[in-house]
């Protein structure tokens, strides 16, 4: 699954992206696209950072929304960056693609935050999608 791996990471660096430019993520896709086509020392973006990425930008307003109403003590604004859109990425899939298990998406987003962020994220990122993904039923109903 290194290329799933692969994928999520190129999803949310487009994601870190977008909130970096104040831009929106499907404009970052499309110039990331655009660029792997036209510059061989570009990767391609695969399928699934599209999906990924596009899946996202389907639920934004929602799934900002719920991570800010179950982050205990921060607000959307006054979280990390890289936490902030790790936390995105990881409720999209955890909530909205139902042929990753839930683990694989817990487990993927700590190796991001481990990777990319603090040390205090890994936990934080992990107690927060572990909460979404026990409320996942009840959470993907009321967005519907």
């Amino acid at each position: 699954m290194a290329a799933r791996n692969t994928a999520r990471k190129r999803a949310f660096q487009i994601l870190f992206e977008g909130d970096q430019r104040g831009v929106d993520v499907l404009t970052v896709l499309a110039d990331w696209i655009r660029h792997s086509r036209s510059d061989t020392r570009q990767p391609p973006v695969s399928e699934y950072t599209m999906q990924l990425v596009e899946g996202y930008a389907a639920y934004e307003k929602r799934i900002d929304e719920l991570i800010a109403q179950y982050s205990v003590g921060w607000t959307l604004d006054r979280m990390p960056v890289v936490d902030r859109n790790i936390l995105r990425l990881g409720a999209y899939e955890l909530i909205w693609v139902d042929e990753t298990p839930d683990a694989v998406v817990l487990d993927e987003m700590v190796q991001l935050a481990k990777e990319f962020s603090t040390d205090d994220s890994p936990s934080f990122v992990n107690g927060l999608l572990g909460r979404l993904k026990d409320l996942k039923p009840s959470l993907r109903r009321e967005g519907e």
